[in-house]
This record gives C-alpha cells, structure tokens and sequence, in this order.
C-alpha cells in the first residue's frame, strides 16, 4: 500500500476547462478512468473540496490527490526486451525497442514494458505504472525514464509537468520542409476515429518544435523536441504541417519516392512498416543528486538502414 499526494496550481493556459479535463492534462501520467474515479471518490480535489467533472477550473485554483494505492498483484512479471541505459537506487532510463507496447490495455494485457520493468525489478510493481513518468507508442523506439520509488515519481511527475525533462527524437519524414519551425496546435481526439487524434480548436495545447538535420531528394531527417507531450503529438502535428513520418498509414503517410529512386531505396520504404520516430534523447535533473543527466541513443537498425540508403539514392543522384 502507497500513498499518493500531488497537487498542481491551474495556469492560463488549463484555466476555464472542465475538471476532470484539466486533471488529464495536469495529472497525465494517471489514465482519464482512474481520474475520473479518484474525483467520484474524493481523492482528487479542487482547492481541497470535491468537485464535479463537469464543474469548469479558474487560473489559480490548485488540483490536489490523496489516494492510497495498493500494489496491482495481478501485472505479471515477464521477460521483454529492453536495454538498460543507466540504472541506481532512484532512477532507471531504458531504451524500449519498436513493437513493444508501453502498458497493459485492451488487447495486450501481457508482454509490455510495464510487465518487462516488473520483471526487471518487481518492486516496480508498488508505483503507479511501475514507475514509468512518460511513455511513446508501440511503434516508436528510444528512451524513457523510470522512477524507483514513490518519492522520486512524485517529483519527476512534478518535473515533467513544469518542462523541465527535455525529450528529442529523430524521425524521417515524407517530404522535405523548407527550414525548420515551431508547430503550435491544440491537439484533440479525433471524432470520427476514438484510436486517432488531431488538431483541433477544441483540443489541448501543444508545442513541437523541430529543426532539420539532413535532406534528402523526397525525404527529410529532423531532430524534434517537445515542449507538451498529447498522445500522438510529432505523428500529428507533423501530418498536419504537411510532412507525415515515412511509414504511419494511421495519419496519412502513403509511399513516397523521389524521381527515378533506386530499386534499394524503393524495397526500404515499401517494407518500412512503422512510423519512423525515435526517442533519441533524454536530459533532465538526477531527483536526489541534483547532478545533470543527459542520455542519448543510437538510431535503430530500421531507421539507420533507410537512412544509408536515403543516403546513396541522394549521393547517386547529385
């Protein structure tokens, strides 16, 4: 049994939402059900009372949870891949490969990073999401960082939701931008498809910022960082600036080949199946130490593939 007590202050920004909306842009390391039942409990409150989920937040106004948790001895403890990239008392930062889901849902309820840590270390199991304060798609790969105990996630939770853990990805895109830019779109779930999200006026605030790092003849590498973290927010925010991650059907991406491509080049971008997004960097404040910590990945095998030969198809045609 833990104790959870965290609080955030509304900005402008979450100010004149509804509660239970502000509590999952606030509080996003918790899924919305079990926010919404921390609010139906009481355990979530807004300036110490309960409230409704309907009832609308002003700048200001502090949301706070006191809940106690039980260890979920139903996640099983399972040997999935995953590299360790640092590990001691506190912390621990993994590099999660492309095909692994995050966490148990519907439709995999076993064999996800949150099995692999519990079997990696089952004390994990006693944390909210066995300690996990950020996550990427089941077809993104890289780096994500892992708290050890309860007091460690409750301060890098509070960390990521100041902006104060930097993330940057690598990720090839269908076309070429023209430099780079900032991208600054509320993003939202998608009405017509609950599995996909968008922009939307209605949708919450988010900032991606890029920068290009290498052109090719159809085709761009960009270094990507992000300033808010919405589900899916580089896979729409870049579709939406015109420029979809080579291989996400899901928003838009078709094949995309410059004139005259080499058969090589043609077979890589066939065959490339998921989105090409990589969590390349991580950087952030040890919660104890207080010491910089910075960690950084190489591409994997798929996206280092399709770059070299992006490379000779752009070599050949000079």
């Amino acid at each position: 049994m833990a104790r959870i007590q965290q609080q955030f202050e509304v900005g402008e920004q979450t100010a004149n939402r509804r509660f239970d909306q502000a509590a999952a842009e606030l509080f996003s390391q918790y899924s919305r059900a079990l926010l919404q039942r921390w609010i139906k409990e009481g355990a979530l409150t807004v300036n110490g009372a309960a409230a409704r989920p309907r009832d609308k937040v002003a700048a200001g106004d502090v949301l706070s949870i006191d809940v106690l948790v039980e260890a979920d001895d139903k996640l099983i403890a399972q040997d999935v891949p995953f590299d360790v990239e640092f590990e001691d008392h506190d912390i621990l930062v993994v590099n999660k490969p492309p095909g692994v889901v995050v966490h148990p849902g519907a439709g995999n309820k076993t064999l996800t990073l949150i099995n692999g840590l519990v079997g990696h270390d089952r004390t994990l199991a006693k944390l909210p999401r066995a300690g996990l304060i950020h996550r990427i798609d089941k077809n993104t790969s890289g780096l994500l960082l892992v708290a050890k105990t309860l007091d460690v996630h409750r301060q890098l939770v509070s960390e990521m939701a100041a902006r104060n853990i930097k993330r940057r990805y690598s990720a090839i895109t269908n076309g070429v931008p023209v430099s780079g830019a900032t991208i600054n779109q509320p993003i939202g779930r998608d009405t017509r498809n609950r599995k996909k999200q968008r922009v939307t006026e209605s949708g919450r605030p988010a900032i991606t910022r890029f920068r290009i790092e290498k052109k090719f003849r159809a085709h761009a590498l960009l270094q990507i960082e992000l300033e808010t973290g919405r589900t899916h927010q580089i896979r729409v925010h870049l579709a939406h600036y015109g420029y979809p991650l080579v291989g996400d059907k899901q928003y838009g991406a078709k094949l995309h080949l410059p004139r005259s491509p080499l058969s090589a080049l043609r077979d890589g971008l066939e065959s490339f199946s998921r989105q090409a997004l990589h969590a390349r960097e991580l950087a952030f404040t040890h919660p104890t130490s207080a010491a910089p910590m910075c960690f950084e990945t190489r591409l994997p095998d798929d996206m280092a593939e399709l770059l070299s030969l992006l490379d000779e198809d752009a070599e050949i045609n000079a």
